[in-house]
């Protein structure tokens, strides 16, 4: 069920320049409580860096957002190391009481940061691996003890870069249908960027495209279309549906609704 009430996050007339070179622009949308939305683009576009801007550590070249203030973020990253033996449910409790990790706390403030962890592990379904070392656990159960981490203050808008990335098919599916719940049931706002849209098309609400010829925001019909992307790349794009249901883009440069595992790094 979405949740009722202000729009989650609004951006109007957007751009973002790095060193003179214009990374994406005329970006328009309205996001509203516990939708579902996909940022897409080819590489170098900057879709980490419109999640820095959201979260107001970079500032745009122009425009405007509205956020809301309770963010959760998941930075992109490429796993723990087997070694480590931080037991997950260590890695939640870091989200829930970082500033006092290793600090003595009240019968009171323990119970209630007990508590939380615990609830957090079983909102991601993690409770069967939570006292084990991180470092044994698989990518999709790594990156759900992530996301309970993220979740941790309660935010309303969740902002996650690249949480698919190297993950098998059926983890990626996994982790997909993870976030789709905390927006349905949650009435949790996720933007998250990604290279590939097929492991999550099925769930979105809609889709923030970035390209060199602007940015585009609808669903994934209006926008993952031959039109739009020719548009946008300013060069002929052709977009096909395969037998089982998968999105094919077609045309140069290489880039739209698939990526392969290559990372955007906003530009740098």
């Amino acid at each position: 069920m979405k949740a009722a009430g202000n729009p989650a996050l609004v951006i109007r007339d957007a751009a973002m320049s790095i060193g003179g070179r214009v990374l994406w622009s005329n970006l328009s949308v309205t996001i509203e409580p516990g939708e579902f939305v996909a940022i897409l683009g080819p590489n170098g576009v900057g879709k980490s860096t419109l999640l820095k801007a959201i979260l107001g550590t970079r500032a745009l070249t122009s425009g405007h957002i509205q956020r809301n203030s309770e963010i959760g973020y998941l930075p992109q990253r490429r796993g723990f190391d087997a070694s480590l033996r931080v037991q997950a449910r260590e890695l939640v409790r870091l989200g829930v009481d970082g500033t006092r990790y290793g600090l003595s706390l009240s019968p009171r403030r323990s119970r209630a940061v007990r508590a939380r962890v615990d609830e957090l592990i079983a909102l991601v379904g993690a409770a069967s691996y939570a006292h084990r070392p991180i470092g044994e656990l698989s990518g999709g159960e790594q990156q759900r003890l992530l996301i309970a981490q993220a979740l941790a203050h309660h935010p309303s808008l969740l902002l996650l870069d690249e949480p698919l990335d190297s993950l098998d098919l059926p983890n990626q599916g996994s982790v997909a249908e993870l976030i789709a719940s905390l927006c349905r049931d949650e009435g949790v706002t996720v933007l998250m960027v990604a290279h590939d849209v097929n492991p999550i098309v099925g769930y979105l609400d809609r889709v923030i495209y970035l390209a060199p010829g602007g940015a585009a925001a609808g669903s994934v019909s209006e926008v993952i279309t031959s039109v739009t992307l020719t548009d946008l790349y300013r060069t002929p794009i052709e977009v096909l549906t395969t037998s089982d249901g998968r999105l094919v883009v077609v045309g140069q440069p290489e880039a739209p609704a698939i990526h392969g595992d290559r990372h955007d790094h906003g530009g740098h």
